[in-house]
């Protein structure tokens, strides 16, 4: 280890692995280092016996849950958006051809104590519970002028401005009711609260429209999820990483980042040995998560906490068409909350376990001092439950952009349902790290039907 590198990786998490790909394309010398034996850090799928280990570690799984080898389950629940931008990473990088995708087979929302289904077709829109008859013709103005609005015509306008008016006045000019609003917002827009109804709308609008058209791209949903689980996305961008001669060392303690006198990265030390790098980017777990380090420095703060439960069924979930796999969000309207409730549902189509079993995720942001109480409605529509596995989780973001000590620190997995955080947080650091912008091509992801 006494060779130096360009930059050092600490935690094999997506975010992590994705960034350590990117730079070793770039021609950085890489050495990704995890203090686990395994890859994916917090974006890990484990097998069984990884998960009674993990969250109880005095019980061996049950013998009728099948083969160990089935099962890969995810310890953070998102799905990918079909034409998002960690689509747009996997294709650019080519690390598609180590993937395979399955498309999620629906989109449902809870409303008015029951799911419906998210329509994806003008004909779904029509057969939709979720409106009225004459709401529906007013939604169906509303979809139309979104997708007829060109910046440069301003005959498309409609007398709108999407970078001054906030979706507040675009929703009124339709006149859509508050129901309405709701699954818009949470479950097209993916909105995880209703703070963006007062902004200008231009954020709201790109949202919608990537939905639509990730929705057009497949059909049945938006969402495309790899075979054997997410943990495979970091291992593939890890494989990335080492085809461009990066480093990679598992198991391996991290016990010191090394500054010099004026607190600038010289290099990481594992036991007795020391190996140097100009740069470092980790996960907060690697820089104190939270705590503050000698000399009274933070470098990551908390800024809230998620709750996740892991439930493994016997059947699919009531109410969502016998699908094989799912997600529901319960809007924070519907259950008087500030932040939506998200199930995430995957089977052994997707080969995360064995057959006849189902895994539904449960989960949301904190908000009081009883957490598993505040997913109980997302609980609540799973049917008998076999078994559950509950965990919270501290969300963490640096307190400073890295420039200055060349330590550049990840944000913690968000209870977003999908991957455009991460993305956003990858070219954040990438930009902060190289200076310049990430630059992505256009090609498209094969998926199997």
């Amino acid at each position: 280890m006494d060779e130096e590198y360009d930059v050092i990786v600490l935690g094999t998490g997506l975010t992590e692995c994705i960034l350590s790909g990117l730079l070793s394309v770039e021609g950085k010398k890489v050495l990704h280092m995890d203090r686990n034996d395994y890859y994916g850090g917090d974006s890990a799928s484990l097998n069984l016996t990884q998960l009674y280990r993990k969250f109880r570690p005095d019980q061996a799984p049950p013998t009728e849950l099948g083969r160990d080898r089935d099962y890969a389950i995810d310890l953070v629940p998102k799905f990918i958006i079909a034409s998002g931008e960690l689509t747009k990473i996997l294709v650019h990088t080519e690390v598609t051809r180590y993937l395979e995708f399955k498309q999620i087979a629906g989109s449902f929302v809870y409303r008015d104590g029951k799911i419906s289904k998210v329509p994806s077709t003008e004909m779904e829109a029509v057969k939709s519970p979720l409106m009225g008859l004459f709401e529906k013709r007013r939604a169906k103005k509303f979809f139309e002028f979104l997708q007829n609005w060109k910046d440069e015509d301003p005959a498309t306008h409609q007398g709108i401005n999407l970078d001054r008016d906030s979706m507040k006045t675009v929703y009124e000019k339709f006149g859509l009711e508050p129901g309405t609003q709701d699954f818009i917002g949470h479950a097209m827009a993916l909105y995880l609260d209703d703070d963006y109804i007062t902004k200008p709308a231009r954020p709201a609008y790109d949202r919608i429209i990537l939905y639509t058209s990730s929705m057009a791209r497949y059909g049945k949903s938006p969402y495309i999820y790899p075979l054997y689980g997410l943990g495979e996305l970091p291992q593939s961008f890890a494989r990335l990483s080492a085809i461009y001669g990066g480093t990679y060392m598992l198991d391996k303690p991290i016990d010191e980042i090394v500054t010099d006198s004026e607190g600038k990265f010289v290099g990481v030390r594992s036991g007795d040995e020391t190996v140097k790098a100009k740069q470092v980017i980790g996960d907060p777990s690697y820089f104190g998560a939270g705590k503050e380090l000698e000399g009274g420095k933070m470098r990551t703060v908390e800024e809230g906490k998620v709750v996740r439960a892991i439930c493994l069924l016997k059947h699919p979930i009531p109410g969502t068409e016998d699908s094989d796999s799912c997600q529901i969000i319960i809007p924070q309207n519907q259950v008087n909350r500030r932040n939506d409730i998200y199930i995430a549902m995957v089977s052994s189509t997707h080969n995360v376990c064995a057959k006849d079993i189902y895994v539904a995720i449960v989960s949301t942001i904190v908000e009081t001092d009883k957490p598993e109480l505040e997913i109980a409605p997302g609980l609540n529509l799973l049917g008998p439950i076999y078994d559950k596995f509950v965990s919270i989780s501290p969300i963490y973001t640096p307190t400073s952009s890295g420039k200055e000590d060349n330590i550049f620190i990840t944000r913690s997995y968000d209870a977003t349902s999908h991957f455009e955080t991460v993305v956003e947080d990858v070219q954040e650091v990438f930009k902060r790290v190289t200076g310049n912008d990430l630059v992505l091509k256009k090609r498209e992801v094969e998926v199997q039907s």
